[in-house]
């Protein structure tokens, strides 16, 4: 039997499979390759961009920082000028302060100057007056039978305390009788707080413990007798009671003088007939700091009350 030979096909199915899949392997190459150049170049300009926003940032930061350097140094420049006020004005209070004290002080003594005057006016000596004192040791009336002393004890009296008890051995010396005595600061306190309201009598063991106590007292003070006056005379001052006080100072801090003259005149005196309870005189001291004003008050309340003022040398 005769065999048949068969066509040779050159499109066959199994060709055309190979290009069909070969052509889309191309087109998948070629699909696949935009795509990564496309990513690649929206990589880029993202990239580029964020880069330039890095940069506008950067540049907006220096401004900030140079326009915050600006604003540091224009509130540094205006603290120094408030600071440089505030000296100025704490100054200028300083000296307002200075001024208006010296003024308080100018018109003080303008009113002791002017209180002075019109006692030196009113005090002219007669001859019954200056036989009066004669019969005084040292101008100072000694006929009392009961003492009071009122010392000033702040700072400036302790630096001259060995003087201020001399002075105060003294004048209790010069009375030849004394039935009691009484020792108080200008604050109204009692050296012997057992005696309150009561007088210490007057023997020689009693004077030596006193002034053996006296020696290192140490009391508040505030310059000022008014309030040592007031307590002496409400608890001492009686009817039938002969009675001096004694006050010693260096030095008066007081607003002024009429209010305390005219406390003195109101306590001072006997409802029923007027006289005067007690005489009060006072010893004026020298110390560092001293000023007139205790002076000028004491030489008016011992020339209203029938004492006398004696101003000691340094």
């Amino acid at each position: 039997m005769k065999r048949r030979s068969r066509a040779l096909e050159i499109f066959s199915l199994s060709f055309l499979d190979i290009i069909s899949c070969g052509f889309g392997a191309v087109v998948l190459l070629v699909l696949i390759s935009d795509n990564a150049e496309l990513a690649a170049s929206a990589d880029q300009a993202g990239t580029a961009a964020m880069l330039g926003e890095v940069l506008e940032g950067e540049k907006t930061i220096d401004s900030l920082s140079a326009e915050l350097d600006r604003q540091s140094e224009a509130l540094q420049g205006r603290q120094t000028l408030q600071a440089s006020f505030e000296r100025r004005a704490a100054l200028l209070r300083q000296s307002l302060s200075n001024a208006t004290r010296q003024a308080q002080e100018l018109a003080a003594q303008k009113e002791g100057l002017e209180m002075v005057q019109t006692s030196l006016k009113k005090a002219a000596i007669t001859p019954a007056t200056a036989e009066k004192r004669d019969e005084e040791v040292g101008g100072i009336p000694v006929d009392s039978d009961y003492v009071i002393f009122i010392v000033d004890t702040s700072g400036s009296m302790q630096n001259i305390w060995s003087r201020v008890t001399s002075e105060m051995k003294s004048v209790l010396a010069i009375h030849p009788k004394v039935k009691g005595f009484q020792i108080m600061n200008d604050m109204g306190t009692h050296l012997i707080s057992g005696y309150r309201g009561q007088w210490i009598p007057d023997t020689p063991g009693r004077r030596d413990s006193a002034f053996k106590l006296f020696t290192g007292w140490t009391s508040a003070s505030n310059s000022s007798p008014v309030e040592g006056l007031e307590a002496a005379l409400r608890q001492y001052a009686k009817p039938g009671v002969s009675l001096s006080i004694y006050v010693f100072g260096d030095d008066y801090t007081g607003a002024s003088y009429e209010p305390v003259l005219d406390m003195i005149a109101r306590l001072n005196a006997n409802r029923a007939s007027g006289d005067q309870l007690a005489k009060i005189h006072g010893v004026g001291f020298m110390s560092p700091g001293t000023t007139n004003r205790f002076g000028i008050l004491m030489r008016e309340v011992a020339r209203r009350n029938g004492g006398t003022f004696l101003a000691l040398k340094r």
